[in-house]
């Protein structure tokens, strides 16, 4: 399977993509697959003059062959490259998972939600309309939306291929031009995408990617002038950072920036239902999601019985390298494996109890053990953003005391609860902090449903109709006229 990577991407040209280009210049970064620990190819740094050339790039194709473009023709190209990706799920799946470690499966799935975004976005293009607004005899207004102009993606190595079509198709659909700046470590599918976007029609400068480190080259584009939009995803901080730099010239931001997302159970909840949303929650992609399971906040009265199924589960799962397609797969890199182990280290030692893990896995690959760990919620396991197939749980006497925990965190990303009582779930989706909740399935919905976040989870929304707004603005045309 190794080969078949290394195959799949052996026709992509390890450099920079602007204005329909290849750009190469620039020192070299080794990408490392962490499955093995090893290095397997190596992609240029780009820097703030790649910065210049790409947003100048998008900048002539927004006033180019794009604004020319009729929406109906926009769309249809969105549509193409829905299918070419479909067409292709294997050779993006397999770069994928080798980039970043994944299990095959889930990197399968991304594939299939990247299709799904420029599908759903593809039939949106030619449906943004304007309204009329009464003002009376010899007056009319109308408003019309028009794309808000050059805007930047700044995308996490978690789900490269899947967060960059997040922003992207809505950006396109609504007519606007992209920089792409993937993660430093998993820019390959990225690279992918620009290649099939350009086969299908996409103009030239229309989308640009500049590879290189966050604090070179997405510090230049949220800082750059000419940029009208930034879309990141990331760290507190650096959100901060990138809204800072956004606000010396204006421009809007949709930030997200992580979570610590509570899962509640219940005492009259379906354990089996419970147990299963559980395991996908935090040890999907090795709980390196932003909305990962992360803090169980469990009815004391049953947590014995689910905490017993759920380790189980977790003792059950195989761990290997992600083009074996295990159950969990690798850390996708050595720098999170530290963090992770450090974190679950200091939690041992201030008195948190391991119910599950704990310990890095033996292997040459950046491997921990799923774990579950029982703790309170003032405790830093318990506070802080993991990012790693750590589960943290907390035991509660009732619904009340349920929510209270649930809000007891700076992030509100996304919530979810497990129970038979309809009156229960919506008091709780009602009252719980966070941008998405889930009732008796987490993580469900799909591209359709907005999610976004509050408090230290960010700003602004993607996903269905929400997701256009920010690559929108409305325009306001008043006329006065003869009305005898």
């Amino acid at each position: 399977m190794l080969d078949r990577a290394m195959e799949a991407m052996a026709s992509v040209v390890l450099s920079h993509r602007i204005e329909g280009r290849n750009v190469g210049a620039g020192s070299e970064r080794a990408l490392i697959d962490p499955g093995r620990a090893l290095s397997f190819a190596a992609v240029p740094d780009g820097g703030p003059d790649d910065v210049s050339a790409a947003v100048a790039a998008a900048r002539d194709a927004l006033a180019g062959p794009w604004q020319s473009m009729k929406p109906a023709d926009r769309g249809q190209l969105l549509m193409v490259a829905s299918q070419r990706l479909m067409a292709e799920q294997d050779r993006f799946a397999l770069v994928e998972t080798l980039n970043v470690g994944k299990p095959l499966r889930q990197a399968r799935a991304d594939v299939g939600t990247a299709a799904r975004f420029f599908e759903y976005y593809a039939g949106v293009a030619d449906k943004l309309e304007g309204e009329t607004i009464p003002l009376g005899p010899g007056m009319m207004a109308w408003t019309e939306r028009e794309p808000v102009g050059v805007t930047a993606q700044i995308v996490p190595w978690n789900a490269p291929l899947a967060m960059l079509a997040r922003g992207l198709a809505p950006a396109l659909a609504a007519g606007c031009t992209v920089i792409a700046k993937p993660a430093e470590t998993t820019p390959l599918t990225a690279l992918m995408l620009a290649d099939l976007l350009q086969e299908v029609g996409l103009p030239a400068g229309v989308l640009n990617v500049v590879l290189g480190p966050g604090h070179v080259v997405g510090a230049a584009l949220a800082a750059h002038p000419d940029v009208n939009h930034i879309t990141f995803t990331g760290s507190v901080a650096t959100g901060k950072a990138v809204m800072a730099s956004a606000a010396s010239h204006l421009a809007t931001v949709t930030l997200e920036l992580g979570g610590k997302s509570p899962v509640v159970v219940l005492d009259d909840a379906d354990l089996d239902a419970a147990a299963e949303g559980i395991m996908r929650g935090i040890f999907t992609n090795a709980g390196q999601i932003c909305s990962a399971a992360a803090r169980l906040v469990v009815d004391r009265r049953v947590a014995d019985k689910l905490l017993d199924d759920i380790t189980r589960r977790a003792r059950l799962l195989d761990l290997g390298h992600g083009l074996q397609d295990p159950d969990l797969g690798p850390l996708a890199s050595e720098t999170q494996l530290k963090k992770v182990d450090d974190m679950v280290q200091k939690a041992k030692m201030a008195g948190d109890r391991v119910l599950a893990g704990g310990v890095q896995a033996s292997g040459p690959g950046y491997f921990f053990q799923p774990t579950i760990m029982a703790s309170r919620p003032d405790r830093p396991l318990a506070q802080e953003e993991i990012f790693g197939p750590v589960l943290t749980v907390l035991e509660v006497d009732d619904p009340a005391e349920a929510l209270r925990v649930s809000n007891n965190s700076r992030f509100g990303l996304v919530a979810g609860i497990y129970t038979r009582n309809i009156d229960r779930a919506l008091s709780f989706a009602r009252s719980v902090e966070a941008g998405q909740v889930f009732v008796n399935r987490f993580l469900a919905g799909g591209v359709e449903t907005p999610v976004g976040g509050v408090k230290d989870s960010g700003i602004g929304r993607e996903k269905g109709l929400r997701g256009l707004e920010a690559y929108l603005r409305v325009k306001c045309t008043t006329v006065a006229f003869d009305a005898s």
